[in-house]
């Protein structure tokens, strides 16, 4: 599958449209043919190394040799795992630890890791190849990416080929249709899985990516890139589309035939703002771990009609073909409609296991017998219900819940009340630890307020007082992180100053 679904339509792109734009990455154009010779110079290059690993660091930065390096990984057999340029160096190197990793490929002028083989691709010449894939079982890895883990190390969530090809396959069931007139955006960093969609569905229909160079500012030069190349196919986190608010009314992007959200939870009053600023467009709400593979569920928000929602957040609707949702309680039963727990996935998609982490793999998948066959599932950790129809409605995160005096707690209900009066201003709650090791809430503001005495009568007239935030904070901007979600990490710091 992951060569039907992946391999033969890239390289029927090379072929089919070598004078077409592949690229556009920091206003300069790459074409097809462009593309096609820099993965074959990185293809020239890893034949004439004796590869052990087959999990190859690539350094993940913003040119073409890096996006031709993926493929020029997988056509020989490989996998990647991508190591950011400007995270701390002790973290890059405890991925090269875990993952085994003897050969790296780097684009930046500077030698990063000199105690390891790297390959220059910037400096690489042209060869003779053997030009023909190698011959890959479908259950081998295509890329390793590494999340934040609760022990302080990253654990890696491995993807293999078979859960692309299956995703793929899946993600154009939702009737998408691109081809080489389309012009996309990838606004997301390499070492977070949304950039795979956003790089594989356009080069397999031989389209043209639009990039975001990493010293620019995101937000600012998507609206740059929707208004001077009039994209027509974008994939966002609504944190961007905040960013964007404030020039809703300087935006008109008639253009945009499709806008992905993704990422996190989608506002519903913030994209029904933000639709008429793509008038033409079909807007979709994808959900998804990393351990599904991208997406597992999306949702087509209705322009005309009635959008589902869940403390305003939309419905994350059902799930993709081939894969299979249930919701789950405490003890591992399973739901029926309308009972609130955990979401858990199963199907080609899920991945085959975090990498050398069998205590995480114990605790994070299970098998269940379901219509006289074991089906193996992923407790997504989200705290969601299904409906009578089959719709999901997305709560928030079990470890998103909080106990206050004994009460269990979810934080996106206060958050929902706190927007209402605000009038859609952006708000997060968290949770933090007095000085008398009691919980309390704290509610970031995304606007410099100078009184919240009426937004704290408000809530307490909707909410019991255990649900009351003891500290408001204004913020100017929320902080955003590579992946394009909310830093609450670093909301957490200005608690207490």
């Amino acid at each position: 599958m992951f060569n039907k679904e992946v391999i033969l339509p890239f390289l029927k792109s090379i072929e089919t449209f070598e004078n077409h734009n592949a690229f556009c990455i920091n206003e300069h154009f790459y074409t097809y043919k462009e593309l096609s010779n820099s993965v074959t110079k990185v293809r020239f290059a890893l034949q004439k190394e004796k590869i052990i690993n087959k999990n190859i660091g690539l350094v993940a930065n913003d040119d073409i040799e890096t996006y031709a390096s993926i493929f020029a990984i997988w056509l020989e057999g490989c996998a990647y795992v991508t190591l950011h340029p400007k995270q701390p160096m002790d973290r890059i190197m405890e991925i090269i630890d875990q993952a085994e990793i003897s050969l790296i490929l780097n684009s930046s002028t500077d030698l990063l890791f000199p105690s390891i083989k790297t390959i220059e691709s910037k400096n690489l010449k042209s060869g003779i190849i053997d030009n023909l894939p190698k011959l890959t079982d479908e259950n081998s890895l295509a890329y390793i990416l590494f999340t934040s883990g609760s022990t302080g190390k990253p654990k890696g969530v491995q993807i293999s080929r078979k859960n692309i090809g299956a995703f793929m396959n899946s993600f154009w069931k939702t009737e998408i249709h691109i081809n080489e007139n389309d012009r996309c955006l990838q606004c997301f960093d390499l070492t977070f899985d949304v950039s795979v969609q956003s790089y594989l569905v356009p080069l397999t229909k031989g389209a043209c990516i639009y990039t975001i160079p990493h010293d620019q500012i995101k937000y600012s030069y998507v609206f740059g890139l929707l208004e001077d190349y009039k994209l027509t196919f974008a994939t966002m986190a609504p944190s961007i589309i905040r960013y964007l608010q404030p020039y809703f009314d300087e935006i008109n992007a008639p253009n945009l035939r499709y806008n992905i959200l993704t990422a996190e939870a989608s506002s519903l009053d913030l994209v029904e703002e933000w639709a008429t600023c793509i008038p033409n467009a079909e807007i979709l709400d994808f959900y998804g771990p990393t351990e599904a593979t991208i997406y597992c569920t999306y949702n087509k928000f209705n322009r005309f009609g009635v959008n589902k929602q869940l403390n305003g957040m939309m419905s994350i609707g059902k799930a993709m073909h081939g894969v299979k949702a249930i919701i789950i309680d405490e003890k591992g039963k399973t739901l029926g409609a309308n009972k609130k727990g955990e979401l858990c996935v199963s199907g080609d998609q899920l991945t085959p296991g975090y990498w050398k982490n069998h205590e995480k793999n114990s605790s994070s998948f299970f098998t269940v017998e379901i219509d006289g066959s074991n089906t193996r599932f992923y407790k997504t950790g989200d705290l969601c219900y299904i409906d009578n129809e089959g719709d999901i409605l997305l709560s928030g995160r079990l470890d998103y819940q909080v106990k206050i005096q004994g009460y269990r707690i979810e934080l996106g209900e206060i958050e929902f009340h706190a927007r209402y009066f605000l009038k859609k201003i952006n708000v997060v709650v968290l949770p933090f630890i007095n000085k008398t090791k009691n919980t309390e809430l704290a509610l970031f503001i995304e606007n410099e307020v100078q009184n919240t005495d009426l937004l704290i009568d408000y809530l307490k007239s909707k909410l019991p007082s255990y649900m009351i935030p003891t500290k408001t904070i204004g913020v100017s901007e929320f902080p955003i992180n590579t992946n394009g979600k909310i830093d609450k990490n670093l909301l957490k710091l200005k608690i207490g100053k």
